[in-house]
């Protein structure tokens, strides 16, 4: 069996590739990889390969490590490409797409995935990752693209719309963490619960949710969700988040009847409920912590450096297995040992109440002929209309990108659900203005001209 080549694009993501090369040389069938890893940033992919040829020494394993500077040479040969980069960066990309909305009282959270934030900041990836393509159907056509950066809809639908013959799947952890997260409230195993989930990233509804029992039955946890949630037993303290706790999803579950895969304090920005410049105390009952990201990153930023000094200090660094789906789809894929997972695909018919051409999340069959979307059917009226309101967004996102017409970045903008209930049309237009403007050097040059 042949050692897989994986190119790592945006390789300073550090913390983020020392997970995700970790997951893949834990596995003992791919303990032989060849790791390439990539970043314009040089001192960051330096500090990347030493993490990296870190944790081969730490595993003792014989995978190969290099560090390349052009995107090319990276992907040259490679069977699996993996995205993990953020144009602009933290700044003054992020602290643009913060800053500017909050002159106009337009409030967000985490501003990465829909609203103008991810308006934006789709409009600065987008042509990297086609250029991306463009290498791709060169130097390595037959790769599986992993694609993990946001946002992850709007990414995946332009990919797909401008290069249906890339092998990319969306991935994300928002599945997996919040069967995590259900677990915790519900006290019981994790790997005990079955389910079936399905919709668009971030907004995705858990449709069936089970406990598998001892004697091999199985108990529908929803009517022991909604008990203990009327009776506030839950939810309980978000343990990675603690400032973030799930009040806003427990009330759309209350509210729809169905528990979704993002986060309180993000999917609250995907809606015109929870956030409102006119109504604070909003925001307030259910505790959503608003500009939230940039404290992130800030922290990331020092836990960095932390983490990097003690690296070189120690020399070894402590590798566990996460929930990323990324070693599983290589694993896959590599040996034929089949496994199933939660990409994001085009929609093709997989959930008929939505948009045919629309990038959709539905549980995936990966094996050794590749990926394997797995239809859904139709879903409740409710959930379609609600991921429908998300899905215009996106889709003018992407026509502005293929069609090059700055018009639609303001009919994206104007129909989003979170900039429309607070902005009006004249504020929406200037300030979709000032963004693109203060964006401009990141911006494709179609968008240069008035």
């Amino acid at each position: 069996m042949k050692a897989p080549v994986v190119a790592f694009i945006g390789a300073g993501s550090t913390v983020f590739m020392k997970n995700i090369v970790g997951d893949i040389l834990l596995r003992s069938q791919l303990a032989g990889s060849q790791i390439k890893l990539m970043d314009i940033d040089l001192k960051r992919l330096s500090e990347a390969k030493l993490v990296a040829d870190n944790i081969v020494s730490s595993l003792d394993v014989p995978a190969r490590i290099s560090a390349h500077s052009t995107q090319r040479e990276a992907i040259d040969g490679a069977d699996f490409v993996i995205t993990a980069f953020q144009i602009a960066g933290y700044k003054p990309g992020t602290i643009h797409d913060f800053e500017i909305p909050r002159k106009y009282g337009l409030r967000q959270t985490i501003a990465d995935t829909l609203g103008v934030g991810g308006i934006m900041r789709g409009l600065r990836t987008v042509p990297k990752l086609w250029q991306l393509c463009d290498d791709m159907r060169e130097l390595c056509p037959e790769a599986v693209l992993l694609q993990y950066v946001n946002p992850m809809a709007i990414n995946c639908w332009a990919i797909a719309e401008k290069y249906p013959d890339i092998r990319c799947i969306g991935l994300c952890h928002s599945v997996q963490e919040t069967v995590a997260c259900l677990a915790n409230d519900l006290e019981i195993q994790a790997e005990n619960i079955r389910f079936e989930c399905a919709g668009i990233n971030h907004v995705a509804f858990f449709l069936t949710l089970e406990e598998i029992l001892a004697d091999g039955s199985k108990r529908d946890l929803y009517p022991r969700l909604k008990k203990d949630y009327k009776n506030g037993r839950i939810p309980k303290e978000n343990q990675q988040f603690p400032n973030c706790p799930n009040l806003v999803r427990y009330d759309v579950m209350r509210r729809l009847g169905y528990f979704v895969t993002e986060s309180s304090e993000h999917f609250a920005e995907y809606v015109p409920w929870y956030i409102k410049q006119s109504r604070p105390d909003i925001a307030h009952r259910f505790e959503i912590p608003l500009d939230e990201y940039l404290r992130r990153c800030e922290d990331q930023i020092q836990e960095w450096k932390q983490f990097s000094e003690d690296i070189r200090e120690a020399g070894r660094v402590t590798v566990e297995p996460t929930h990323e789906y990324a070693s599983d789809v290589i694993n896959s894929v590599i040996t034929g040992q089949s496994s199933v997972i939660h990409g994001n695909v085009r929609n093709g018919g997989l959930i008929g109440s939505l948009p045919v051409n629309c990038c959709v999340e539905v549980p995936c069959l990966v094996d050794g002929t590749g990926v394997h979307p797995i239809r859904v059917g139709n879903l409740p009226p409710q959930l379609s209309a609600l991921m429908r309101t998300n899905i215009n967004v996106q889709e003018l996102t992407v026509a502005a990108l293929m069609e090059e017409k700055r018009d639609h970045i303001y009919h994206a903008a104007m129909m989003d659900p979170h900039t429309s209930a607070d902005l009006d049309i004249d504020q929406i237009h200037d300030m979709v203005d000032e963004l693109i403007f203060a964006h401009a050097e990141w911006l494709p040059e179609w968008l240069q001209d008035r």
